[in-house]
């Protein structure tokens, strides 16, 4: 088995094994994961923090050994706290990453990083909904996971990473964990809420607020109102989401 790093800002997760494929997912700084094919210009990696395969450019990360990926395993995440940080690369060079990037290895990539961080464990599911808002008015991006783009289940998934919580990348595989609740009234701000479309595929989540309200991906990160049916959105006049479950995650 090999392992890999990522040692640029934001790199593309794809469908398939070339530059014109989808992208369903992306790779921050600092996250670590196992090579399960290696090709000529690409190899199909899973993710450490959680399982999603997809296939990356292979110049667009560096190669670890065993004992270095075990070790970031066995550490906490020390996470970058604000929208943009910048880390000096091995040549002097300044070069920006994101929110949630891990700075576990950076010095062992030859890069150095002066900005704040924090450690991702110790948090609570009250800080869920203040790290959201950093998100407020970020495009819908599907495969996103940036404050510069990110779709429903990327959302969801960052505003937890940051809060030390592990939760998959789907809206579908994050539907599955947790515990099922049999009234909105029952939820809290934190919780996440899901949605089907006609044929009943889960398509859509979203985190819960206070008061009936729900901060989730519609065209942007934005704040609706929520209720039995689901998602109402009042400059539509309309409920844009069929809510199918709330679950309690944490």
């Amino acid at each position: 088995m090999q392992y890999g790093i990522g040692h640029l800002s934001i790199v593309p997760l794809r469908v398939s094994a070339n530059c014109q494929s989808e992208m369903i997912s992306q790779l921050l700084y600092g996250e670590h994961f196992k090579i399960l094919e290696e090709r000529a210009h690409w190899s199909r990696i899973r993710n450490a923090f959680d399982g999603f395969e997809a296939w990356i450019d292979n110049k667009q990360f560096r190669k670890i050994n065993e004992a270095e990926f075990h070790s970031l395993e066995e550490n906490d995440f020390q996470l970058s706290s604000d929208l943009i940080e910048y880390i000096t690369d091995e040549n002097g060079l300044l070069m920006p990453i994101v929110l949630g990037s891990v700075l576990n290895y950076a010095s062992q990539l030859g890069h150095t990083f002066e900005g704040e961080f924090e450690k991702a464990s110790g948090k609570t599911k009250a800080d869920l909904i203040r790290t959201a808002s950093l998100f407020l008015n970020a495009p819908q991006a599907a495969g996103g996971r940036t404050p510069f783009g990110i779709d429903a289940s990327g959302l969801t998934q960052a505003v937890y990473k940051k809060n030390g919580f592990k939760i998959k990348r789907s809206a579908a595989e994050q539907a599955k964990q947790g515990e099922a609740l049999s009234f909105i009234e029952e939820s809290e701000p934190g919780d996440l809420a899901f949605f089907d479309d006609n044929d009943g595929v889960i398509n859509h989540v979203g985190l819960m607020m206070q008061d009936n309200y729900i901060i989730h991906v519609d065209g942007k990160v934005r704040i609706d109102r929520i209720d039995h049916s689901g998602i109402f959105n009042a400059e539509l006049r309309k409920h844009t989401h069929k809510l199918r479950v709330i679950k309690k995650i944490i």
